[in-house]
């Protein structure tokens, strides 16, 4: 097993900017970005003419004033200028830093000033008037650019695009150059479950050091490979796979701005490489179980076929989601339901599961090929991880961030004086080394008769079944356990128009008798799987859909338990009652 010392000495003197610069005289002809046009079509950037874009917008950002070590923030959907405008802030020897789309005008205020940014570039009038509400408090901010503005509409002071890209380019191999391993890469600001969001610093070796260890995990070069970039940019796993390692290794990014269109985007695209967090899997495989429920004998031959373990017989299904020509395949961010898991590996996708967090570039653990179902696997190369005597999962190793952006008491408390990164998850290693994660460490369930209960577990064998959505289970100092549940609202109602059952709504579904008591089915067979404690004794349907960045949850669709237990604080006394 590499040490983290001999992955440092691969990745000496790499830097993000000098490794964009290498790969783009390597592969200068070669597809790098895709994206669909408004018509239907599809364009394109060569790798040339994405290095070019990049150098041009560096020196735009030169000839406005943006000086090495500054900051830039940006408000950009999955679209190719991402990719130019990011490598250019890099190539400017600044650091640019994403912001999650859906951001209101307070959180852009709170993010920009702690960043202390000094410009913003956002994609259109919509983000940029969100900027302009509270650009009087953001004195640092000295330009807004915007991309987007085919009505003119933006006031007078407001930067187009377009005269960035007419700027002269800059000298790529010096810019690069110019770039050093510890200068700032990017700051990940973590979606905030509890409090304010932190500012995860990473370097530039932080970067190279994990792009390293993930290429001795894989085993294989992965350079032409085609991927899909639709998570949002301010989350860490999308930044890796489908920015830094997509510069790093020369894959080819297709880009899908709206993550409601993924389904399509997978089988235009046919990915070779792809990561989805966990609800985006659930949702392959709801989809995929909704087909072949209107086909009976589909279904019955895609069920021997998984009997019998014959996998090429499942290809059609692997075509049916795009996913026929994948040859990495994984799932991260949150726990992913075991048997949405082994759907997938069964019909025959390389699938795994990864695990980590902002704090580490990502990846802590990760078996690609060689999964023990139920684990993240073990560490991945160079990365040193252990228990504590509580079961908290430590790691050390080149992909340990530098600290939280202004402070460092916060810091100390994640990261001790030996380098050692303080998870707050329990885990437990197998046999042979693989992590398997048990819950955080400040969400276990102690309930009323002292037991102790991972709450993540259950929600994700309860949202394994199509009809539910969203779970939270409570019993912290209850006397049993019980749980919040929220239809899924794709799969309800065409569940409900299959039964012929008439309902205008999500929340008249949820009142449906009928829908009430296949969730009490799903609820039954969930409690199989569990021990006496852990089973879930009272349940509610929620009448209300749970989005992403809400008070039930954070922009990836993570749990924001808190949020919940205080919106729904009366739903919950009544289960108690």
């Amino acid at each position: 097993m590499a040490t983290s010392e001999e992955l440092a000495a691969a990745v000496d003197g790499h830097t993000v900017a000098n490794q964009f610069v290498q790969t783009a005289a390597r592969r200068a002809d070669v597809t790098a970005l895709r994206w669909r046009t408004t018509d239907g079509g599809w364009e394109e950037l060569t790798w040339r003419e994405y290095a070019d874009r990049a150098a041009r917008v560096a020196a735009g950002l030169q000839r406005m004033g943006v000086e090495r070590g500054e900051r830039v923030v940006l408000m950009l959907r999955n679209r190719p200028e991402f990719h130019v405008i990011d490598m250019g802030v890099l190539l400017a020897g600044a650091t640019p830093i994403s912001i999650y789309n859906s951001s209101s005008p307070d959180q852009i205020q709170y993010l920009a000033s702690h960043a202390d940014a000094v410009v913003a570039v956002v994609e259109d009038v919509d983000f940029l008037e969100r900027f302009l509400k509270v650009r009087p408090e953001l004195p640092a901010l000295r330009d807004v650019v915007v991309l987007d503005d085919p009505h003119g509409l933006a006031p007078e002071g407001v930067v187009p695009f377009q005269s960035l890209l007419a700027a002269d380019p800059v000298d790529l191999e010096a810019a690069g150059a110019a770039v050093k391993p510890d200068d700032l890469a990017t700051v990940i600001y973590t979606s905030g479950t509890t409090g304010p969001p932190k500012g995860v610093v990473l370097s530039h070796f932080n970067i190279c050091w994990t792009t390293e260890s993930t290429r001795r995990a894989i085993g294989f070069p992965v350079e032409g490979f085609r991927l899909v970039s639709y998570l949002p940019m301010a989350h860490i796993a999308e930044r890796m796979v489908t920015h830094y390692f997509h510069a790093l290794d020369g894959t080819e990014v297709t880009t899908c701005p709206d993550p409601g269109v993924l389904a399509g985007y997978l089988r235009d695209v046919r990915p070779n490489y792809f990561f989805a967090v966990p609800r985006v899997w659930e949702k392959l495989y709801a989809g995929v179980h909704a087909a072949l429920a209107a086909d009976p004998h589909q279904q019955a031959a895609v069920s021997q076929a998984i009997e019998a373990g014959a996998v090429d017989a499942l290809a059609p299904v692997r075509a049916q989601i795009g996913l026929d020509e994948c040859r990495v395949a994984f799932s991260g961010a949150a726990p992913i339901p075991v048997e949405v898991f082994m759907f997938f590996l069964n019909i025959g996708l390389p699938m795994s599961e990864i695990y980590g967090m902002s704090e580490c570039c990502g990846p802590m653990t990760w078996e690609p090929f060689k999964v023990h179902p139920g684990t993240v696997g073990p560490p991945i190369p160079g990365c040193e991880v252990k228990l504590l005597d509580d079961g908290e999962v430590c790691c050390r190793g080149g992909n340990v961030f530098q600290g939280y952006l202004k402070d460092p008491a916060r810091t100390a408390e994640v990261l001790d004086d030996e380098g050692w990164l303080h998870s707050g998850d329990i885990g437990v290693f197998d046999d042979d080394g693989y992590l398997k994660i048990v819950d955080r460490k400040k969400e276990l369930i102690i309930t009323a008769g002292g037991k102790n209960i991972s709450p993540a577990n259950i929600e994700a064998a309860l949202k394994s079944f199509p009809l539910i959505g969203q779970a939270c289970v409570i019993g912290d100092n209850r006397p049993y356990v019980s749980a919040l549940i929220v239809l899924d609202p794709e799969v309800a109602p065409a569940w409900a128009k299959s039964k012929g059952i008439e309902a205008a709504t999500l929340a008249d579904l949820a009142r449906h008798p009928d829908v009430q008591a296949e969730v009490e089915r799903a609820v039954a067979e969930c409690n199989a799987r569990f021990n006496r404690v852990e089973q879930v004794k009272r349940f509610t349907v929620l009448t209300a859909e749970w989005l992403p960045d809400s008070e039930e949850l954070t922009p990836t669709m993570k749990l924001k338990r808190r949020g919940v237990l205080t919106k729904y604080a009366d739903e919950i006394d009544a289960l108690y009652a």
